[in-house]
């Protein structure tokens, strides 16, 4: 599975509104709402919060993948954005976040919930990468910086 089958412009925010970590939560569950991808946006976003209490989903170098589970949702369906200023998420490396995936599925789709987390762990460890999605001008530039990464 690639990260731009799950994601589609219309899904990226380039930049993020939000100011605060439970500003940027609310705003990627309501991207993926008014996308038609999530039904039940409250309940989707009360599941993300309950994931975030547990431990932080910000892990580290600026990047934080919140996700959660929720019947709701028919499949795995992802968001992404990038801040316009860096945000305090509680991240585990104490440092704030401008590089967002929100992943939300199904209680049943936990083996392809953790392979999407895995993948996109992977391609934000790289350091150029990471800095070039978060120089991402836009929406499209931001997914072609994406298939660009899952084609090598």
């Amino acid at each position: 599975m690639l990260l731009n089958e799950l994601l589609t412009p219309e899904r990226v925010r380039v930049p993020l509104r939000g100011g605060s970590k439970q500003d940027l939560l609310q705003e990627l569950v309501a991207l993926l709402h008014d996308q038609g991808a999530v039904a039940d946006a409250e309940g989707v976003l009360a599941s993300v919060r309950q994931r975030e209490e547990l431990l932080s989903t910000g892990v580290g170098s600026g990047v934080a993948i919140p996700h959660g589970k929720s019947n709701s949702v028919p499949e795995l369906v992802m968001a992404a954005g990038v801040t316009r200023e860096p945000v305090d998420f509680d991240s585990l490396d104490g440092q704030p976040v401008r590089l967002m995936f929100l992943l939300v599925g199904p209680e049943n789709a936990a083996g392809q919930h953790v392979k999407a987390l895995s993948r996109i762990s992977r391609m934000v460890r790289r350091d150029g990468f990471r800095e070039r999605l978060v120089a991402a001008q836009s929406a499209d530039e931001f997914m072609a910086l994406l298939a660009e990464a899952e084609a090598l």
